[in-house]
């Protein structure tokens, strides 16, 4: 009686762990996604500028590269959930001035010699968001903290249904409240922020224990450069790690602009553009959410991530090709198809890192992994937008396609499979 007392509480406290895991992985895709489709509408008051809004994109993945080795180093240090609790606060303040600087008539207020003001704040909320940004990896350091290395591809699997649910939710309701105002949907995203801050205060218990924490590195090892040797050192990984940086780098670069290629190659709508995002969401929790697991299983890790980058490719030929007249087929099957190679490379070849990785610090080992994928978004995000403005609407996903390329060829690489071989045998 007693035991299954216990086996009951341990059961209660590992369903509000994942719970609130889950939530903040949620605030995090559904800060961007609810007000994502919406984002060149909510701008085009200040700038219509493709290089504007892949900087501004940007903003964000640069600011969570500079802290996330110390996010990572904090949490092992001091646990997972006072970091948790910072980086959510950070969140609500930084949405709560974009809020604030995308709801102001600046027209009356501003003469024109500091009509740039409303600009350098929303480049100063994303700064304050991104710098507070370090909730996925940390949200992701629990989800390690209370699994194995054998269920580890499946229990980031929650890391894709937050993922796919966002892009439900973020757009829906963005659609719906933008029929009232433009500004509104943002408002939402901040309460959700602030109700994911009161849920992991009161109930998200801390995953690491003490005899478990290590001390604070030095200042120059939290240096973001530095860290990110972190996941270069162990030869296994290292193309590996280089493939999930220019995978990165190319889907959310491209992915930067896509809104505003479908609002000026096609004239789609705001309406038209989030129920692109919907079925993204779908079917990413599909393929995150119930495939993943028994996929694992069946195909392994790695033919998983290779496949997937296949389908990726295929969605950006896709959009390519793409024409007025053929818009919506054309952008729609190619969204389903993104989200399948998406739904199966991201929790895959994070997977295949983690288990080549020392087990010791996994907190700032996958910190180091959200900065690369940080700078890679930066650096995607910001070429993708000069590439439109400079280059044409097309030329982002031309140039995913053949960034993907070389992805396949270092995730192929004979040391790469050889690994492989020797883990399943």
């Amino acid at each position: 009686m007693v035991r299954q007392t216990i086996l009951n509480a341990v059961k209660r406290l590992e369903k509000t762990t994942l719970l609130s895991a889950f939530i903040t992985l949620l605030n995090d895709r559904l800060g961007e996604t609810i007000v994502f489709p919406l984002l060149p509408f909510l701008i085009e008051r200040f700038t219509t500028s493709g290089s504007t809004l892949g900087l501004l994109a940007g903003t964000y993945a640069i600011s969570q590269f500079a802290v996330a080795p110390s996010i990572g180093a904090l949490s092992d240090r001091f646990g997972r959930k006072p970091i948790i609790i910072a980086c959510v606060s950070g969140s609500v303040i930084g949405l709560c001035l974009f809020a604030l600087t995308v709801s102001i008539n600046w027209d009356n207020l501003l003469p024109l010699w500091a009509t740039g003001i409303p600009l350098f704040l929303l480049f100063f909320a994303r700064i304050i968001d991104g710098i507070s940004g370090g909730t996925a990896a940390t949200a992701t350091a629990v989800l390690a903290d209370i699994s194995t290395p054998e269920n580890r591809a499946k229990t980031f699997g929650l890391i894709g249904v937050a993922f796919g649910l966002g892009f439900i939710l973020g757009p829906g309701l963005g659609t719906a409240l933008a029929k009232f105002s433009v500004t509104l949907p943002v408002w939402a995203a901040t309460i959700f922020a602030i109700s994911n801050l009161i849920l992991v205060i009161w109930g998200l218990p801390e995953t690491l224990p003490i005899e478990r924490r290590n001390s604070l590195p030095r200042k120059r090892e939290l240096n973001p450069f530095t860290q990110l040797s972190l996941v270069f050192q162990n030869p296994l990984s290292r193309e590996l790690c280089f493939a999930f940086f220019i995978f990165f780098m190319a889907f959310n670069g491209f992915t930067a602009v896509l809104v505003l290629y479908l609002k000026e190659a096609f004239a789609w709508s705001p309406q038209l553009s989030s129920q692109a995002f919907i079925v993204v969401g779908v079917i990413a929790m599909i393929v995150q959410g119930g495939l993943i697991g028994p996929l694992v299983k069946q195909f392994g890790e790695l033919k998983l991530t290779l496949a997937g980058i296949g389908f990726v490719i295929a969605g950006c030929i896709n959009l390519i090709l793409a024409n007025v007249d053929n818009s919506k087929p054309m952008v729609f099957s190619s969204v389903a198809v993104l989200a399948i190679g998406t739904g199966l490379v991201t929790p895959s070849l994070r997977a295949l890192i983690s288990r080549k990785l020392n087990a010791a610090g996994q907190g700032a080992i996958l910190g180091s992994l959200q900065g690369l994928q940080s700078l890679g978004t930066f650096l995607g995000a910001t070429a993708a937008g000069l590439s439109y403005d400079l280059l044409g609407a097309k030329s982002p996903f031309l140039g995913t396609t053949c960034l993907l390329v070389i992805v396949i060829l270092l995730i192929s690489n004979k040391s790469s499979l050889k690994s492989n071989h020797l883990e399943n045998t």
